[in-house]
């Protein structure tokens, strides 16, 4: 398959790295605004083009990846120019396939659900990828490109994928931001975010082998207020983490109430 992405942020760096990795895909341009970060990421595959142009109706291109911030969705898709009988496909997990809709090409959806920095390496053949197709052609040609690099592939509606990304943004944003508080009391104490590694290991696994409530642990579903209360004193000093863990505690003793 002959893919080009438009886009050049983690999304794009992920996709157009494993992509060049399969031998039945060809990455044949990456467009972004700015040139230089098209040249950064084109520079590490070896037969794409860097472009800061939106016309690709002479490409060869097949599958036009749109990997652009959900904010930049409609008006980057209404600027391109893509050739005929080209699919264009935006990567979002909470924008829905009709943000396309006023397109003349072939749409769909070519979303990873997984999170993605730069410069952490991603094991795709583990990553789900949601697909989405105006037509059962098009997600057919997706759900075969979706496959070259992942096992898990699955025909997910626009409603499902907003659902999908709601959970995901507390199950993995939420949290990692969590464990940054975390990380921050730690280091104020010459310690760090390793020594809870088996903590948070095993309360992965028991949550995804249980209904995460029913195995809750620690001081608010014990109901230990002297627990609580020297936790909140020692928070004194930083009023945002206090204001969370009160919430927290607020929410998980609401458990034993229902």
């Amino acid at each position: 398959m002959k893919v080009s992405i438009i886009g050049s942020g983690n999304v794009a760096w992920h996709l157009a790295q494993v992509f060049e990795t399969h031998p039945k895909v060809t990455v044949l341009e990456v467009y972004s605004r700015n040139l230089s970060h098209a040249e950064k990421l084109s520079c590490t595959l070896l037969c794409t083009q860097a472009t800061d142009d939106l016309n690709f109706s002479k490409s060869k291109a097949e599958i036009f990846i749109l990997a652009v911030s959900d904010d930049a969705i409609e008006a980057v898709s209404q600027e391109l120019l893509l050739p005929e009988g080209a699919i264009i496909a935006h990567t979002s997990g909470s924008q829905p396939l009709s943000i396309l809709e006023k397109l003349t090409y072939s749409k769909g959806v070519f979303y990873p659900l997984q999170t993605f920095s730069k410069d952490t390496k991603v094991d795709f053949e583990t990553v789900t990828f949601c697909i989405e197709g105006e037509s059962p052609e098009v997600a057919e040609k997706l759900t075969n490109l979706a496959h070259l690099i992942s096992t898990y592939v699955y025909p997910v509606s626009s409603q499902q994928r907003a659902t999908l990304h709601i959970a995901a943004v507390f199950a993995c944003n939420f949290t990692n931001y969590l464990w940054g508080i975390s990380q921050n009391i730690l280091q104020e104490n010459g310690a760090s975010l390793g020594i809870l590694q088996s903590l948070i290991q095993e309360t992965t696994r028991k949550a995804l082998t249980n209904h995460p409530f029913s195995v809750q642990t620690g001081p608010a579903i014990r109901g230990d207020a002297q627990v609580i209360q020297k936790h909140l004193e020692s928070l004194k000093n930083h009023p945002d983490y206090r204001d969370i863990y009160l919430m927290m505690t607020d929410q998980i003793q609401k458990l034993n109430k229902n």
